[in-house]
């Protein structure tokens, strides 16, 4: 891991070996080399996933530091669990704008730190330089599956089952509320667990064991439900029919939408959402469930695969979207 923040504060060798060399796995080797080195388990593939982060664009520039860097991480930890594998390390890019603070480095790290342990894995190594734009950041995370059995978006078949973990919306209608706290505006008394859920995305990593026992398919929501679900259908040449009276809905969630209805489109098309959407033959059905209940998470059918797309809305008629989805370009 090598750094070009000279004459900041600290040298290079500094900066890591307080900030990143504790967060280390043996692959890491230290991060004193220019590499890490890394065995896969025996009879596993590897799963590589990435994603760059930027102030301004994926999170407020004061966020949390602790909260950027779970967040950076368990978005990524988010793509592993949907593909059914198991986390094994990461690579971390980081790109600190002038006027850092060993304040935030120490923030910064503790999160990740915290993150990574609750994920079960380490830091393998990266880069570290300084920009003149915003703090930018990317995490290539590695897992680990069982030889050929990584769960593809394409996998979903006519009749198969659509579930979805946890709740949806709560973080698109938290980046809403985190907005307005920071205009200074007065937030309602359910906006804690909506904001919480934007700053730091809970990666489903409990439902691997779940999804390799039982989906066909599988992708996490990170752009949006309604958009993420057809990504997943398009890839499988199939069609969702969803009953969204099923969606389910956090009691914060429901009571914005209760005090606004409009707000339903931002609850099915926003982004960050971060849970699982698979599709699950009918004669795995029960299995799935009792392994989800097991793991303690929440997962509710949602609808069916089919040969045409239906959305019912909640008063029994077809709903259409204008935009189904988030994104950032």
């Amino acid at each position: 891991m090598r750094s070009q923040l000279y004459g900041q504060l600290m040298n290079e060798s500094d900066l890591i070996a307080r900030y990143f060399a504790p967060l280390a796995g043996p692959g890491g080797l230290g991060l004193t080399d220019d590499a890490a080195c890394l065995t896969p388990p025996p009879g596993c593939d590897l799963v590589l996933t990435a994603d760059a982060l930027v102030a301004g664009t994926h999170f407020f520039s004061d966020d949390p530091p602790d909260a950027i860097a779970a967040k950076a991480l368990g978005v990524n930890l988010s793509d592993l669990a949907a593909k059914g594998a198991d986390p094994l390390g990461y690579l971390l890019a980081l790109a600190l704008p002038p006027g850092w603070t060993e304040t935030f480095l120490d923030d910064f790290s503790r999160g990740l730190g915290e993150a990574a342990k609750a994920g079960g894995l380490a830091l393998l190594g990266g880069d570290t330089v300084k920009t003149s734009g915003p703090l930018t950041l990317s995490i290539t995370a590695l897992g680990a599956v069982p030889c050929g059995k990584m769960i593809r978006r394409s996998g979903a078949r006519k009749g198969d089952l659509l579930y979805v973990s946890g709740t949806i919306g709560d973080a698109a209608l938290g980046l809403a509320l985190r907005r307005a706290e920071l205009e200074g505006a007065p937030l309602p008394p359910w906006a804690a667990p909506l904001i919480d859920r934007y700053l730091r995305p809970r990666p489903r990593l409990s439902l691997i064991p779940a999804l390799r026992a039982c989906a066909r398919a599988a992708m996490d929501v990170s752009d949006g439900l309604i958009g993420d679900l057809r990504a997943m259908m398009r890839a499988s040449g199939a069609f969702a029919q969803v009953d969204l009276a099923r969606i389910p809905l956090s009691p914060s969630a429901q009571a914005a939408l209760a005090a606004d209805p409009s707000l339903l489109d931002v609850i099915l098309t926003g982004g960050d959402d971060y849970e699982i959407i698979c599709a699950v033959p009918p004669a795995f059905s029960k299995e799935f469930e009792s392994l989800a209940g097991a793991a303690q998470l929440a997962v509710t059918r949602i609808g069916e695969v089919a040969d045409r797309e239906n959305f019912v809305g909640p008063d029994g008629a077809p709903q259409s979207f204008e935009r189904d989805r988030f994104s950032h370009v």
